[in-house]
């Protein structure tokens, strides 16, 4: 599929917001003050910078709201329940530890349920999607909640579990590629199938449907060299995960560096998750590229 800029900068740093909003309502760190301020500003900057981010590639901003009517049918409308609901429970947290010095525990244990509750709403999106055999697979809400536990756990400081959360997202990420690049073959789907003529044999598209582009075309159908979907592919793991677990393994004397360590393991994770996103967009065969004899 096309990979809007919007898109990527919602799942990106939505993910890592709502990461941290995790991390702040189990109470690490246990923050308060003028120290909580910082940590959840942060977390809802990011957190409500990529819901805010996800308006952009809608044809009617305006009607964004009426989402919130679908939540019996619609995973999208469960997400903005679920984002919502997160940022209202863990803004009264937030309101206790900035304010009050005081952390309300079952507050922030149903303000983690709920930022959780939103990756996933999130990961659904794409999970149900049929026409879509690389998202749809069970690996894909695994790999949002991964990438958002330990992009939460880099930002929120938590050195005990950073490491372990890091490691298990980046396995998942191969894990993802690996079954992905196998799915468009194992769902079945073909350009017999695509056409409604493979009971009368092979079927192979002799011309284009039509001679110019159209909107399936620009939005459904995009085409990643192997050669160039590999090196990103590096590049994302990389930058996601191997350099940020070095950074914070690394042992390093005095405050100044060490902070300074942690900060370039949360600039690096970033990137690679960004970069990664751009080919889960990117690389989504869309079973109407095979009408079209793209696949």
């Amino acid at each position: 599929m096309h990979p809007a800029p919007s898109v990527i900068i919602f799942t990106t740093l939505s993910g890592l917001g709502f990461g941290l909003l995790t991390f702040l309502g189990l109470g690490q760190p246990a923050v308060t003050g003028t120290v909580a301020f910082v940590f959840y500003t942060i977390a809802f900057g990011l957190a409500c910078g990529g819901l805010l981010a996800s308006t952009f590639h809608l044809g009617r901003p305006e009607r964004a709201w009426r989402a919130f009517t679908q939540w019996k049918t619609s995973w999208l409308s469960r997400e903005g329940i679920c984002a919502v609901g997160a940022l209202l429970v863990m803004g009264l947290y937030a309101l206790g530890a900035v304010f009050m010095d005081s952390h309300w525990t079952l507050l922030g244990w149903v303000g983690t349920a709920l930022s959780l509750a939103t990756v996933f709403t999130t990961s659904m999106i794409y999970t149900q999607l049929k026409t879509i055999p690389r998202w749809n697979m069970e690996l894909t809400p695994v790999m949002f909640l991964s990438f958002s536990l330990a992009g939460g756990a880099l930002l929120a400081g938590a050195e005990a579990v950073a490491p372990w959360l890091l490691a298990i997202a980046g396995a998942v990420q191969l894990a993802y590629w690996a079954k992905g690049d196998r799915a468009l073959e194992a769902s079945g789907t073909d350009i017999g199938t695509a056409t409604g003529l493979g009971e009368r044999g092979a079927v192979r598209a002799f011309e284009p449907p039509h001679t110019g582009s159209n909107y399936l075309l620009r939005e459904f159908v995009h085409v990643v060299g192997r050669k160039h979907a590999q090196k990103l592919r590096m590049i994302a793991f990389a930058l996601g995960f191997a350099l940020p677990l070095l950074l914070i393994l690394t042992p390093v004397q005095g405050v100044v560096i060490k902070h300074l360590f942690a900060a370039l393991a949360v600039i690096s994770h970033i990137a690679g998750i960004a970069a990664s996103r751009w080919l889960f967009f990117a690389q989504a065969e869309h079973v109407v590229g095979l009408y079209y004899g793209k696949r």
